[in-house]
């Protein structure tokens, strides 16, 4: 009996020391953020067990960047509230400003929890929104003004190229190699005159 008794403390001892060294788990909740500027943000933070360790805290710029401690940031609008044996553990952002954009992990010894993101945007305003639509929609509409008459332009310069080209290669008229000569000039006698450089009947050439 005494050994059925021993042998049963002995189990409740392992599964206790078993327990005690199962590995710390740390959630955090939410796991993303998308607030405007002054908004107050708290991020929560729990632990498997509970533990008197102190809770870090830790931010990067995003996922896989390096982090930076909180403790080590001068920063008025965030904040630190851990409850019991360090098993839960909140951090408040108030009026939360562009800066604070980024991952927010809470540490406890070597393990970390998973993290979660905030992206901070500003309020937007209609009027101004809408008054940088027109303006982008004004620079389209001139930009493709100024595109439709830098090819008009290129296309007249062409044409005007091609003209002056045809122009100095077009081929001059034939004129007649008599155009303007009058018969007069001749004095009237051509053919009489011709007769007296004739040669006589029988006369020998100088060739023969």
């Amino acid at each position: 009996m005494r050994w059925m008794l021993a042998g049963c403390w002995g189990l409740v001892l392992i599964s206790l020391s078993v327990a005690d060294n199962k590995k710390l788990q740390l959630r955090q909740k939410p796991r993303f953020y998308g607030v405007t500027v002054n908004s107050n943000v708290p991020i929560y933070c729990s632990s498997s067990r509970q533990d008197n360790s102190t809770v870090q805290w830790f931010k990067a710029n995003k996922i896989g960047d390096e982090q930076t401690p909180l403790s080590t940031l001068i920063d008025d609008n965030i904040k630190f509230q851990n409850h019991g044996f360090m098993q839960k553990a909140y951090l408040y952002i108030t009026k939360i400003q562009m800066r604070h954009s980024g991952v927010y992990y809470c540490m406890i010894n070597d393990t970390q929890g998973p993290g979660t993101e905030v992206n901070v945007f500003r309020p937007v305003v209609m009027e101004k929104a809408l008054y940088r639509s027109n303006v982008k929609d004004g620079l389209i509409v001139f930009q493709g003004f100024l595109l439709a008459v830098f090819i008009a332009a290129l296309f007249l310069r062409k044409q005007k190229l091609w003209e002056q080209r045809d122009s100095e290669y077009e081929e001059p008229e034939t004129d007649h190699i008599y155009e303007g000569l009058a018969i007069e000039t001749c004095g009237g006698g051509l053919y009489e005159e011709l007769s007296v450089y004739a040669q006589a009947e029988g006369a020998e050439a100088p060739w023969e």
